[in-house]
């Protein structure tokens, strides 16, 4: 078992011997520093989870989570004599976030779960690497590698799971999700982002059996979950099944089959027109193309009044004749949600970097023109501006013919 002396023997797989494949992400300023405080030399602290997966498949590594052997206060002591910030960001949990260089690492002290209600976990801590890795969910998530040496330890096949692209919970998923409710919606976005193929069948079915945990849950955890789903780059295979086992059905009723296609045809749309998906445009897909419903959906997921706003716009689905006026009207934004939603990527694209013009004209050179102050002043304004964006945002002396037009002799 590659240099770890706290295996109970019981809790996985013998440990796999392997090396991360390239980590020039653990040159990166700080990492050193960090490392060096929390004893990696001496075998006190690894690289855990996604860092570890995402540097075997070949991906770009960006948040860099350590487990310890440290306790809490011993990591925060440790940062402290090195000079490096130490925040107590889950302290109760185990975890502190270390600053060095600018840049934030999670670290965790080794624990095992004593008992959960499925949000919240007592802890206790532990001095054996496999105790803490049995605690995670999917077995690509509990790889471990020495600073070192680069040396992987892998308890329970996620090595295997990762090569063959396959996302398995760790142990029994009744249990796993019993501890957590949120990892139903966890499964799948893994499912969406790693696995290829079918879902592991056991996974599958203990998501469906326990869909209706999500309802205990809070609302601002699953909006949380499901749109870093929908912001995998093609999600709409993995939705289908989810929709297809009625796993969001308990929480969010509205959305049915027939709503994939829409989906599918936005995601094919995105692609086409070489813009990034968007998990509130997806999220829009999946609703009725009704304003005042999907506002009332985004506000009983607690999504931000911005995030609610973009919803509720793009729901409206009404493209009108020419796209630069729906950009005009309602912003940029909007109007290449509702572009993509109809399957007009050609204009989306157009649309998307054009710089939305202003009137050039104030209420000040009515008033200079002749115009009295007050209501008349306003509605002339109105008049001049559609009058302009129907033209098509002229300028120069084409705009001032306009504006003669409007105003006449005064």
């Amino acid at each position: 078992m590659g240099g770890d002396g706290g295996d109970s023997g019981q809790l996985g797989a013998t440990a796999k011997v392997e090396r991360l494949n390239s980590a020039q992400w653990q040159r990166r300023l700080g990492v050193a520093a960090v490392l060096d405080a929390l004893g990696a030399a001496e075998g006190l602290t690894r690289y855990v989870g996604g860092a570890v997966r995402d540097d075997l498949l070949g991906l770009p590594v960006n948040d860099i989570d350590l487990a310890t052997k440290l306790r809490p206060h011993d990591v925060i002591q440790r940062l402290k004599n090195a000079q490096l910030k130490a925040v107590p960001t889950g302290i109760e949990h185990g975890t502190v976030t270390a600053v060095s260089a600018g840049q934030p690492f999670e670290v965790t002290s080794l624990r095992r779960d004593v008992s959960t209600d499925g949000r919240r976990a007592i802890i206790q801590y532990t001095d054996d690497w496999s105790e803490d890795a049995a605690r995670r969910d999917f077995t690509i998530n509990a790889l471990m590698a020495d600073p070192q040496s680069g040396e992987i330890f892998d308890y329970f096949g996620g090595l295997d799971d990762l090569a063959a692209r396959r996302v398995r919970f760790i142990g029994n998923p009744l249990q796993r999700i019993a501890e957590d409710h949120l990892r139903i919606l966890r499964f799948f976005r893994f499912h969406a982002r790693f696995g290829q193929g079918e879902p592991d069948t056991l996974a599958l079915q203990a998501c469906t059996e326990r869909a209706n945990d999500l309802m205990t849950l809070s609302r601002e955890r699953i909006a949380d979950e499901l749109l870093k789903l929908l912001a995998v780059e093609d999600p709409s295979t993995t939705v289908r099944i989810m929709v297809g086992h009625a796993i969001l059905k308990p929480v969010l009723p509205e959305i049915r089959m027939e709503a994939l296609q829409q989906l599918e045809q936005l995601i094919a749309a995105e692609e086409s027109a070489e813009i990034a998906g968007n998990p509130l445009r997806r999220l829009t897909a999946l609703l009725p193309g009704e304003p005042d419903l999907v506002e009332r959906i985004a506000v009983r997921l607690k999504l931000s009044k911005l995030a609610r706003k973009r919803l509720a716009c793009a729901a409206e689905r009404s493209l009108g004749s020419n796209s630069r006026i729906l950009a005009y009207r309602l912003g940029t934004e909007c109007a290449v949600d509702r572009l993509l939603l109809a399957g007009k990527s050609e204009e989306a694209a157009t649309i998307l970097d054009w710089p939305v013009p202003r009137l050039p004209m104030g209420g000040g050179a009515l008033i200079e023109r002749g115009v009295p102050k007050g209501p008349e002043v306003a509605r002339g304004l109105r008049e001049i501006e559609n009058r302009w964006v129907e033209a098509g945002f002229p300028t120069g002396e084409t705009f001032e013919r306009l504006v003669q037009e409007v105003l006449g002799p005064r």
